[in-house]
């Protein structure tokens, strides 16, 4: 794999980014199907099978998590942004570029827990 001299500033970026992604993930998983109150529903019985497709009533974000959601969200896309705009990147070109960009994303910030 190829090294290259990252711009501190710029692996700070990817590994908020990385941190960020996953706070909001986690999050995501714990928030309710519906963002407002909504009922719940139950589909028809799938052919060749019992399921029936449905989802519990909705009991809708509360406050807290619509703010977190949305500072989250936000700081998602203030960080792509970012680093997918650093100068740094004028520097490469080509599969060079191509590959800084993957090595930055994929294994110079990551932390090791999440890498693999």
């Amino acid at each position: 794999m190829a090294e290259y001299d990252f711009p501190h500033d710029l692996r700070d970026a990817q590994l908020r980014l990385h941190r960020t992604r996953a706070a909001y993930a986690a999050l995501c998983r714990e928030l309710p199907w519906s963002v407002e109150p909504a009922p719940g529903w139950e589909g028809d019985k799938q052919l060749h099978s019992d399921r029936r497709p449905g989802l519990p009533d909705s009991p809708g974000y509360t406050e807290q998590q619509k703010e977190e959601e949305k500072r989250l969200r936000g700081l998602l896309l203030e960080l792509s942004a970012a680093v997918s705009t650093h100068p740094y990147w004028q520097t490469l070109r080509g599969p060079e570029l191509v590959s800084a960009r993957m090595v930055l994303k994929q294994n110079a910030t990551r932390p090791a827990a999440e890498k693999g």
